[in-house]
């Protein structure tokens, strides 16, 4: 039985509001509720505010969780951050992150002269006749990632700039990876138009080719400086951020939500009466801790959705040590495990100290596997270890360690997901209609952070103005996220039709499971 209930931070209105998770979809959420003079508490698991937008502090050094650009097509989200924040705490920076391949820098996106050019006379001539042969004999199979890409650029391109650096991302091998997130991704790109751009003279009535964008706003002690400060102005106003907190129990009685429990470290339960639940938890965490219990077809669900998981290896190093200015770089090098290499100095000086800077090197993994569960000395140990393998700082340079894993930083798509989310949904707003999913885990979207933010400002509408919008129609634009051309706000709010949130790929789920096998054996 739970310890005596606790009222949570009510408004003395209509509503007694219970928010899940302190990340940004949870506490934009909290936030706009104080627009309506509604005050509610905050259940964070953890004991860090952000979820996987905060920024992490390891003895004075500030380091972000996977990079996040303040670039958004919203302009209710735009308008929130500098609510949030003043104007002189963000930082104008430059957008610049490059491919890193055979010991040299390639520009992302490729641009045809430079990648040629990096790639040597010889390599380059080989890559063309690659491509020239694909022309001629295209792969059998272009059903999947690997042949369809291929298939356009040749098989030497797509070994150099494609398959590494996805399979590290995701996995598995790319011959798993279904071709239409090729084609959504790479869209009309292919070698011979890109060499075209590269030498031929522009022609007037030429459309201009969409470009990402080329700068970006910045927190200047990071991400985590946004939702630190959040926090900070909704307690002011009388709401409470109770931090390791994890949800053990959503009660639910006649259709709806009543009372959410914590259980502390040390087992002790808290109940919290509600009258809306905010939840930005994973989707499926939510559904199994329902009290009384969902269907077991519901949990099995719940039980199909997974996710990949992230670790950060932040490597202290004197600023001679970095002499390149790109936000990250691509590892697309083979020999090696890391994916990515961010370069905090280049996010914001004030993440760093003086003649110093810090590498963030990015392990995309599944939690519970080798990587995962390796002691912080022997991650530290393997980062230096292929920093010295790609030739990029010397490792005997290194002054300190630090690492920080997120656990399900990324939503798997497989061909199971859309049905089980679907029987996610279904029930819960069949049998608890005032539980309001959120955000990345929350909705199971590969969400940039403005959209989860924007899923939590639309629900907080519905909640406290009697608004009916369609939370799970609130979608990226079909085209990337950070192009510069072509789209308007108003292509950026609410489309059913258009999926999944930012782009990623359909995973077979046999491919998964034998990945995270492999990789835990």
């Amino acid at each position: 039985m739970p310890d005596q209930p606790v009222p949570s931070a009510g408004s003395g209105r209509d509503h007694d509001v219970l928010v899940i998770g302190a990340g940004p979809a949870g506490l934009t959420a909290a936030f706009c509720l104080h627009k309506y003079g509604v005050a509610s508490t905050i259940l964070e698991a953890d004991d860090v505010v952000g979820g996987i937008s905060r920024t992490a502090e390891r003895d004075g050094w500030r380091f972000d969780i996977g990079g996040h650009r303040f670039f958004t097509k919203v302009p209710q989200v735009e308008a929130l951050w500098h609510e949030i924040l003043p104007d002189e705490d963000f930082l104008m920076r430059p957008r610049m992150s490059r491919i890193f391949y055979d010991g040299k820098f390639f520009d992302y996106p490729l641009k045809a002269t430079n990648a040629l050019r990096n790639l040597g006379l010889l390599e380059a001539v080989r890559c063309v006749a690659s491509y020239g042969w694909v022309r001629v004999r295209p792969p059998k199979d272009q059903t999947h990632f690997e042949g369809w890409v291929a298939g356009r650029f040749g098989w030497r391109l797509y070994r150099t700039f494609f398959k590494t650096y996805t399979e590290k991302v995701w996995g598995i091998p790319t011959t798993e990876i279904q071709a239409d997130w090729a084609a959504q991704r790479i869209k009309d790109l292919s070698l011979s138009k890109a060499i075209a751009d590269a030498v031929l003279p522009k022609r007037g009535n030429q459309p201009q080719i969409t470009s990402l964008i080329d700068k970006f706003q910045y927190p200047k002690y990071g991400p985590g400086m946004m939702w630190e400060v959040c926090r900070d102005k909704v307690e002011a106003q009388g709401s409470k951020v109770l931090m390791n907190s994890p949800v053990s129990g959503i009660r639910h009685r006649d259709g709806r939500a009543v009372a959410v429990v914590s259980r502390s470290a040390e087992g002790a339960t808290t109940e919290y009466p509600c009258t809306d639940v905010i939840s930005s938890m994973p989707i499926s965490s939510l559904v199994c801790a329902m009290d009384p219990p969902a269907p077991p077809e519901v949990r099995r669900a719940a039980e199909g959705l997974s996710f990949r998981d992230f670790l950060t290896v932040a490597l202290v190093v004197p600023e001679s040590e970095v002499p390149w200015d790109d936000n990250w770089i691509y590892i697309h090098s083979p020999e090696v495990q890391v994916g990515r290499i961010q370069n905090f100095g280049s996010w914001s000086p004030y993440l760093v100290k003086e003649g110093r800077n810090v590498l963030g090197l990015e392990y995309f993994v599944f939690e519970g596997d080798r990587t995962w569960t390796s002691p912080d000395e022997d991650l530290v140990a393997l980062a230096k270890r292929e920093l010295a393998a790609i030739g990029l700082v010397d490792p005997d340079e290194v002054e300190a360690g630090y690492v920080v894993r997120m656990p399900k930083a990324y939503p798997t798509y497989d061909e199971t997901y859309r049905t089980n989310v679907d029987v996610l949904r279904g029930w819960l707003a069949a049998n608890v209609a005032n539980v309001h999913p959120v955000g990345r885990n929350g909705m199971f979207r590969y969400n940039n952070q403005d959209h989860s933010m924007f899923t939590a400002m639309l629900t907080v509408e519905n909640i406290c103005t009697g608004a009916s919008h369609e939370i799970w129609a609130v979608n990226v634009e079909e085209e990337y996220h950070e192009e510069s051309e072509g789209v308007g706000p108003e292509d950026a709010g609410l489309d059913d039709a258009k999926g999944t949130g930012r782009d990623a790929p359909v995973l077979p789920r046999s491919a998964v499971d034998e990945a995270r096998r492999r990789r835990s054996g």
